[in-house]
Parts: structure tokens; sequence; C-alpha cells
């Protein structure tokens, strides 16, 4: 674990997002941005992590959790100011502090760690991490001195139209050591054109006093990027998946059109797997080896074992084990449990329910809190009639059963292990084991009628 602590700046309204979100709410590959930047800082070493809040602050607080520590900044007075409110946190901290910013979903764990590093190999008080802009509009810029030092950061309002067009710009990220920081920060005035305490002055301070000032480089900006509007949003949302799906095919999974592939930052993948186009893998998504996702298919929180083969197909909040082929056109809702070997046909749907090894749900099916034994098979529209207007009841049908076509099930209800049910059947009672029930009107034909009707 390094030596540091982190200060998150996330108490900014966005006003540009239009949203009543807060702004590092909004999500970007799958979890919001200040959980990107939280996961970078952890995935760095950071011993602790406090994260300033201001607007929408306790909706950022229920977020987040206990993943950090929090402190209000009440009014929004600058960067300066927001880092001040962690004074009374880190009154006693003798490490390094490293202020990042709660919209920048792109930052990593190395490049945390390479300014870090940075920073103690310079033997500085203060190290900026800059980045060359192609476009630098918004950004503070870099100016340097002669020898190559970093002079001061002057912010984009305040800079000369010299000055606006350095194209090294300030990150908006920082290391320092704890206690310079805090004594520099008492120093900092609001005399400048927004009439706030800006941190980069700072940097100033500290070395009109003597101090070492240091900057390190990002690798490449793109890391560096805050998000102040849904255009820049969709842009980083592009680039994390771009990442990620980097990742996954450095991993031994095949993606046929990584650009009509769209997977989460969190999900997991084995080898290989072959994505088609056109898929959604979402949240906390675990996929295993040797499965055939896609085309046009989204699973959200769901864990999918080996050799899976589903197109088409929609599940959430589900486990599906291995072996189970799916689609077209499945939809497989919370709570759901398909166990090994499973066939799910076309319009299919199951609702908490548990479907046992090796049973088949052909076509037109809709199965609803209820417990499938294995191998049993259900024929073509099949329906467990779970709910009586008020409550949802279950249906349980034990291994082996053959259930015919068109059969409602009206639950509650059980039918035994190897059990037969006749195509076209309305059961309402339980149905004895080796069994066979038939709930049907009997056929009756009216002679002549046809042409009495006309």
């Amino acid at each position: 674990m390094l030596d540091l602590v982190t200060v998150i700046l996330a108490a900014g309204k966005g006003t540009r997002m239009k949203s009543k979100l807060p702004k590092v709410l909004h999500k970007a590959a799958g979890k919001p941005m200040l959980q990107h930047v939280l996961d970078a800082a952890k995935g760095a070493g950071a011993k602790r992590n406090i994260v300033v809040v201001g607007f929408g602050g306790e909706q950022v607080k229920e977020a987040m959790g206990d993943q950090a520590e929090f402190v209000v900044q009440a009014e929004q007075l600058g960067t300066g100011h927001a880092v001040r409110q962690a004074e009374p946190l880190l009154k006693d901290e003798q490490g390094t502090v490293v202020v990042l910013c709660g919209d920048t979903p792109l930052v990593t764990s190395d490049l945390i760690a390479k300014l870090y590093e940075g920073h103690k190999a310079a033997g500085a008080k203060a190290t900026v991490l800059t980045a060359i802009m192609p476009d630098a509009t918004g950004y503070g810029r870099i100016i340097r001195t002669a020898e190559g030092d970093v002079a001061r950061i002057v912010e984009q309002k305040d800079a000369t139209e010299a000055e606006r067009q350095v194209k090294e710009v300030n990150s908006g990220i920082y290391c320092f050591e704890c206690q310079d920081l805090f004594a520099a920060l008492e120093k900092v005035g609001c005399d400048n054109a927004q009439g706030e305490y800006y941190l980069p002055d700072v940097l100033g301070i500290l070395r009109e006093q003597g101090e070492k000032i240091w900057a390190v480089a990002a690798d490449d900006y793109e890391s560096t990027l805050g998000i102040n509007s849904r255009v820049q949003l969709a842009g980083a949302e592009k680039i994390l998946r771009r990442r990620k799906n980097i990742e996954l095919m450095d991993k031994g999974v095949t993606l046929m059109d990584p650009d009509s592939t769209f997977v989460d930052a969190d999900v997991e993948v084995g080898a290989d797997t072959v994505i088609y186009p056109f898929t959604w893998l979402e949240g906390k998504t675990v996929v295993g080896e040797g499965c055939e996702i896609g085309p046009n298919s989204r699973f959200t929180n769901a864990q999918i074992g080996d050799n899976v083969a589903a197109q088409f197909t929609y599940g959430h909040d589900c486990v599906i084990d291995s072996g189970v082929t799916m689609g077209p056109y499945v939809h497989i809702r919370p709570n759901s449990h398909i166990f090994n070997d499973v066939k799910i046909g076309n319009f299919v749907e199951v609702k908490n329910s548990n479907v046992g090894v090796g049973t088949k749900l052909p076509h037109l099916q809709y199965i609803g809190d209820s417990d499938v034994g294995s191998n049993v098979n259900l024929g073509c529209g099949t329906v467990t009639v779970n709910y009586d207007g008020k409550l949802k009841h279950r249906t349980v049908i034990g291994d082996n059963a053959f259930v015919g076509c068109n059969t409602s099930l009206v639950a509650p209800v059980s039918v035994g292990e190897g059990a037969y049910i006749g195509a076209g059947s309305v059961i309402t009672k339980d149905v004895p084991a080796g069994e066979l029930a038939i709930g049907r009107a009997r056929q009756k034909v009216i002679t002549g009628w046809a042409d009495k009707r006309k």
C-alpha cells in the first residue's frame, strides 16, 4: 500500500449536464464516474479516500456507502476551498495527498501511481499531472520557466492570448505533502475572474517559498479528461468500452465486431467465449468459458456458466449454469436459476423460477414462480398461472414429468415425478407421481351446424 491518501472533489452540480442527478453519479460503462475514480484510487493503494461533496451530497454518500470518508463543501467557492474542507480529517496526516476529480472516470490506477512515484522521486512539495491536449479550451495552462520548471498554472479566464495558445494543461490532479498543502491553502486568495479560491495557486505560493514544484506528464491525454456535459460523457463511455474490449480480447475472448459490442467495466468473460454483434454485458455479469453470446443479447448482473449459447436473449439478476442453450427471443427475469443443460427455445419467459438439469422449454411458454425438476418436457404454450389477482403462488413440477401443449397450471399446484398432463389441459389440482391428468372439456361435434349457419 502506498503512503498516500486521496481527496476527491465531487461537490459540483454539473450545470451543463442539465440533470437533477449529481454529475459524479452519472454512469459511464455501467458505473458512476465517481466509482471509477474511487476504484482507481484503491487500485493505486491509497490507504484513505476522502470525498468532498456538495450538490446532492446525500445521494453521493448513499451511492458510495462506506467506500470513502465524506466532508461537505456547503458553498462552491473553488477547488482550493473544496480541499480545505478535508483539513479536519487530515490535520495529523504526515504523508502525501493526491487530489483527484470525481468527474474523471478515465483515470487509472497506474496513472495515479505514476504521479505519486514521480512526486516522491523528485522530492517535491507539490506535483501537478499535466497532459498535452489537442483542444485545451477550458483547461488551466501550464506556464513553464525557461529551464522547464513549472512557474505557475493560469486558468482559461485569467490567461492572456499568448498563454491560451499553450497546449500543456493542468489535469486537475495533484500530489502534495499534506501539511505543506494546508499551510499554503491558508494564503490562497480569491482575486481572480471567478472570485474563487483556486487550488493551483498553492503551487505558486510554495514556489515563492523556495519549495520544489514538479510536473508529471500523462502518457495520453484521454486518461485525464474531465466530464462536464453529456456529449463528453458519451466520449468517455466510448473510450472505457474500447479499453474493456481490448482487455477481453487480450484474455482470449473473441468479439466478432468490437464496435457493436458493449461490455461494462466490471464484467468478466472467460476464454474462448465468442460474443456476436449488438450484445450488451452489464453490471456484475460473469460469463464462463466457451460460450456463444448473441447476436442481439443483453445480460445484466447475470452469472453464466461455461459453454452456454444465447441468442436474442435478455437476462437480468439471474443464474444460468453450464451447457444451457437459449433463444431466440428469451427473457430470463430476476431470481431465476437455469440449471445445467437446459434447452430454452424461442419466445419463452422465465421469472423467479428454478429449472432443473436437462429440462426442455421448447417455445411459447411463461414459467413464473415455479420449481421445475430435471428432465422435464414442457410442451408448446405451457403457462404457469401464478397470480390470483392479489397474491403470487408457486407451481412445482417433479423430475421426468411431461406436460402437453397448451397447458395451464393454475398455482398453487404440484405435478408429481414422472406424471403426464394431456395437451390443452387446465390443471387446478395436484397430479400424483406417475399419473396422467387431463383437464379439458369433452369434444362435441354438432352435425350440420355449418349448413344451418349459412
